[in-house]
Formats: structure tokens, C-alpha cells, sequence
């Protein structure tokens, strides 16, 4: 199995991490029973929390931390770089020559497929981005993006009407 794997001994890996076939993991953090899909790159500096799924043909730059109980879909895009440039006074950029923008995704936020989350920004604790987003800026706890840009739909933080959907969904079920 480890033919299909790349994972530098840099990497440091939590207990009862499931790893898929096809992936990329150097210097980067992966929490307790996290599970990383197949034609996953996660590179250096990166830190992804436990009980976390990152889903197939995602990648995870550096600067990115994803904190525990997050959903990753699907060929999820991350951006660390706010001005991107293939050169510097006509050379080829090295890293000397820009600076790593971060992104945090908060515990139980949930992102959806295809989506790209552009850097220097906070997708809030139990947030839901929707598939295909592209988001701009920060997005408030509790809250429901999609779009391009990505807009909020209902929630946020100190909505009455903002606990995880699958919760509303419960209580509704309960309601009969």
C-alpha cells in the first residue's frame, strides 16, 4: 500500500488516521482518527485537527488549518497567496519572494464540493459552505454560504434560528 503513498518523515500523523491510495502529506499535522481521501495533497505548515474527513482531489496549502469535526468535499481548493506572481523582476518567485497568507476553518464547519476558500480569512465554528462556492471573505459561525462570491443564505453568529442543519433537521423530524 505504501507504492501509492508520499508521505514525508516529517509528517506527523494521529492515532487511527485512515489514508487513501494516491496522496501527498509533507510537514504537515493530521489529528486523531482523521480520514484523507484519495489524490489528497496536504504540503508543510499545514494543520488539519482530529475526526475530520478531507474527501478525494482536495488541496490543502500551506497556512491552512482546519481545527477538529470538519467536512472537506470533494476537490476542495484552498489559496494562500494573495498576489500570485510567477516572477520577480523576471525570475522564477521563490519563497523568499512572497508571504503565506493563512486560513482557518473552525470546528464543525462543513465545506462542499468544488469549492475554493481564498486565504486570510475564518469560516466559523459549524459554518456550511456550499458546493461550488468561492469565498471571498469570512464567513460568520452558524451561518449557511454559497455562491461566487459566496454570500450568507440564513444564520450567522447570534442567530436565534443558527444550530448545525442537522440538528434543525432532527427537531423538525421530531415535530412530527
Amino acid at each position: 500500500m505504501t507504492n501509492y503513498l508520499c508521505i514525508a518523515p516529517d509528517v506527523k500523523l494521529g492515532k487511527n488516521v485512515k489514508l487513501s491510495k494516491f496522496i501527498n502529506l509533507y510537514g504537515c499535522e493530521i489529528g486523531d482518527n482523521t480520514k484523507i481521501g484519495a489524490f489528497v495533497e496536504v504540503q508543510k505548515n499545514a494543520k488539519i485537527g482530529s475526526n475530520c474527513k478531507i474527501s478525494s482531489h482536495t488541496f490543502i496549502c500551506e497556512g491552512v488549518t482546519i481545527e477538529d469535526d470538519v467536512f472537506i468535499g470533494h476537490g476542495v481548493t484552498f489559496i494562500n497567496d494573495l498576489y500570485p506572481r510567477a516572477t520577480s523582476d523576471g525570475a522564477l518567485q521563490t519563497e523568499d519572494d512572497w508571504k503565506v497568507a493563512s486560513t482557518l476553518i473552525r470546528r464543525g464547519a462543513s465545506i462542499g464540493s468544488g469549492a475554493t476558500i481564498l486565504a486570510n480569512l475564518t469560516v466559523g465554528e459549524n459554518a456550511m459552505v456550499g458546493a461550488g462556492s468561492v469565498v471571498t471573505r469570512s464567513v460568520p459561525a452558524n451561518a449557511v454560504v454559497a455562491g461566487n462570491p459566496a454570500r450568507i443564505l440564513r444564520g450567522g453568529a447570534g442567530a436565534s434560528a443558527c444550530q448545525p442543519i442537522q440538528s434543525r433537521q432532527l427537531a423538525a423530524d421530531e415535530r412530527g
